[in-house]
């Protein structure tokens, strides 16, 4: 017999790529995971990993492993929301979120929450949507609150299930007038547009990290508008571009959701075509069983519905 714990190193090693990348993933040392996975080709009785440079890749033995783990950590995971139906709060969700939801819809959430499921224990950690989906279909978190962006979707994985929240308008962000900054105001949410695209060709743009989604479509719509942006900054953390760009530093595109709970401290302008970001969040298939991540996912729905 497999022991379950060995079956998942393998199944994250094919996730993951390297020994070093599960390791650190699972909190183990490099040499544990190498001496759990020899004793699983111990007990398979073939070569489950063959050496690649100073690499290591699964054999066809050990594809074929992998995959029978993918299916025994679902089995497992549907056998434990039986369990949590009898009794349900016994485990933690675990969420990943982007940092606007974490800001705004996450707290209204927990507010929730407290009223109707008082006993389910949240846990939650900031992280890149792309990075959050990762570890998501690799079962480091439960729920995940993502979004993407229009004519930029992300992938569709079979193992996940996703629910749309909604939309979230994406707007030009520049410096307030200096006779409202100068009272402590910025322009009204859904202002009319006063600035284009065009017009910040040469100006110093903050987006986010090379990579993200986010960057990526920002991007897109300057080329668009006829120009390559000048990012100069390169800000995962969105407070910051608001702080750049209301001080005059920068210019920026930015999500109103940023602006739930208090006037925006930096001129909007629309965007050419009005574009939206969808919201959505997405848990395993597998995990469907679980009632503690339905109390969590429908809580955040209602706390995006109020927002």
């Amino acid at each position: 017999m497999f022991e379950l714990r060995r079956l998942r190193l393998l199944h994250e090693l094919s996730l993951r790529g390297t020994l070093a990348a599960v390791a650190e993933a699972l909190s183990y040392s490099p040499s544990t995971i190498s001496q759990q996975l020899a004793q699983l080709e111990r007990e398979a009785g073939v070569a489950l990993l063959v050496a690649d440079g100073r690499r290591v890749r699964l054999t066809d033995h050990g594809a074929a492993l992998a995959a029978h783990a993918a299916r025994a950590l679902d089995a497992d995971e549907q056998i434990r929301g039986e369990l949590e139906e009898l009794q349900p709060g016994i485990a933690p969700v675990r969420v990943a979120v982007l940092q606007t939801a974490a800001r705004t819809i996450v707290p209204a959430a927990l507010t929730l929450l407290a009223g109707t499921a008082p006993s389910v224990r949240v846990e939650l950690a900031e992280v890149p949507p792309e990075e959050g989906l990762f570890e998501l279909s690799a079962r480091g978190f439960d729920l995940a609150i993502a979004e993407q962006y229009p004519g930029l979707t992300r992938a569709l994985r079979p193992d996940l299930d996703r629910h749309v929240l909604g939309t979230d308008p994406m707007r030009l962000a520049t410096r307030a007038p200096s006779s409202r900054a100068g009272h402590g105001q910025g322009a009204p949410r859904g202002a009319a547009a006063t600035v284009s695209l065009a017009d910040l060709a040469d100006r110093a743009w903050v987006m986010e990290p090379a990579g993200t989604a986010a960057r990526d479509w920002a991007v897109q719509q300057c080329r668009a508008a006829g120009f390559e942006p000048d990012v100069r900054f390169e800000l995962a953390d969105l407070s910051a571009h608001v702080a750049l760009i209301a001080a005059g530093h920068a210019v920026g595109m930015l999500p109103d959701l940023l602006w739930m709970d208090a006037a925006p401290p930096v001129a909007l302008s629309q965007l050419p075509g009005n574009p939206v970001r969808e919201i959505f969040t997405a848990s395993r298939r597998a995990s469907d069983g679980r009632p503690g991540i339905r109390l969590v996912r429908n809580a955040i729905a209602d706390a995006f519905a109020m927002a």
